[in-house]
């Protein structure tokens, strides 16, 4: 089966994506692997919010191009080698792709798959594509990047989106890296149980619940120091108005944003935009795939904490 935008629905940016936008085919592909080729079975894909930005004519980015109509939409994927003509790859390979077709089978050029190592996950694969893969990375490489974390500076991070694959990442890494205080929003009140009982946050706001503000403020007394920030729109101009003098956003995600006609990143309203710079608060595009020379230490530093229980993952 493979998925694929319907022909008769013009890619736009204003409206939220609908069922009626993507239709299901059932298909075959060649019975013939050609020299440097494999056939694979999807074993996982990864939905992910950038993929929003890629029903656009104009995703808004340099790196990524716009899925094409009536054409096979992909993304992150992982399958296992069931036949191989390539000399780096055998079958029962795992591998994996930025670019993996959404269907179940499908013959690729061996050289634009990566060999995955099951045991650096203790065997769950689908972690390369999260906490061990683009996800985990970008939560890492962000904190290291534009968090500016140091050991001891007894700082506090705030993390929007906080239940989702980036955000419960962030925080705990934030944790890990030397942030002394690490407080979550999400928008259930089992979300925000999770973050403080499973993923060690120090506390978690319900934003559908409550002023957020006025939680925000009682749970960062000392105020902000580093926000991750996966949302955009009211949640972080709430968070921004709380940060300190000399402080670091970390642009994630504006996933708030991405149904609108808006330029990435969006721009602040005018009295939060003047909070940031009488505070001189950071807010720089980030882009994980611009730190690619730090993929490798990063990921077996993202597997060593799984493996030794200090990275939690649903």
């Amino acid at each position: 089966f493979i998925y694929l935008l319907n022909s008769n629905i013009t890619l736009g940016k204003n409206g939220v994506p609908v069922a009626e936008n993507f239709r299901l085919e059932q298909s075959t592909i060649p019975d013939t692997v050609q020299a440097g080729q494999v056939r694979v079975k999807t074993l996982y894909l990864s939905v992910d919010p950038y993929m929003r930005c890629r029903m656009n004519e104009d995703t808004g980015s340099d790196y990524l191009q716009p899925w094409q109509l009536s054409e096979v939409a992909d993304g992150g994927g992982i399958g296992v080698v069931e036949e191989s003509k390539h000399h780096n790859l055998a079958k029962g390979d795992f591998v994996t792709s930025f670019t993996w077709p959404w269907q179940t089978a499908a013959i690729l050029n061996g050289d634009l798959l990566q060999k995955l190592v099951p045991q650096l996950v203790n065997g769950r694969l689908s972690y390369f594509l999260g906490a061990a893969g683009i996800t985990g990375l970008t939560a890492l490489l962000g904190i290291r990047e534009k968090g500016h974390v140091a050991v001891g500076a007894n700082q506090t991070m705030v993390v929007s989106g906080a239940a989702g694959a980036c955000g419960s990442l962030a925080g705990q890494i934030g944790r890990l890296e030397g942030c002394s205080r690490v407080v979550g929003i999400a928008g259930t009140d089992e979300k925000c149980s999770i973050l403080v009982q499973e993923m060690g946050f120090d506390a978690a706001i319900n934003y559908k619940k409550g002023d957020v503000a006025k939680q925000l403020h009682e749970l960062c007394p000392g105020g902000v120091d580093v926000y991750f920030d996966n949302v955009g729109g009211h949640i972080s101009d709430t968070v921004i108005s709380q940060m300190n003098q000399n402080s670091h956003i970390i642009l994630c995600g504006q996933i708030s944003q991405y149904n609108k006609d808006v330029p990435y990143p969006p721009p602040l309203p005018p009295d939060i935009e003047k909070i940031q710079k009488e505070r001189n608060i950071t807010r720089e595009r980030f882009l994980v795939l611009n730190y690619m020379d730090k993929q490798e230490a990063s990921v077996l530093q993202l597997c060593q904490w799984i493996q030794e229980g200090k990275l939690k993952v649903r």
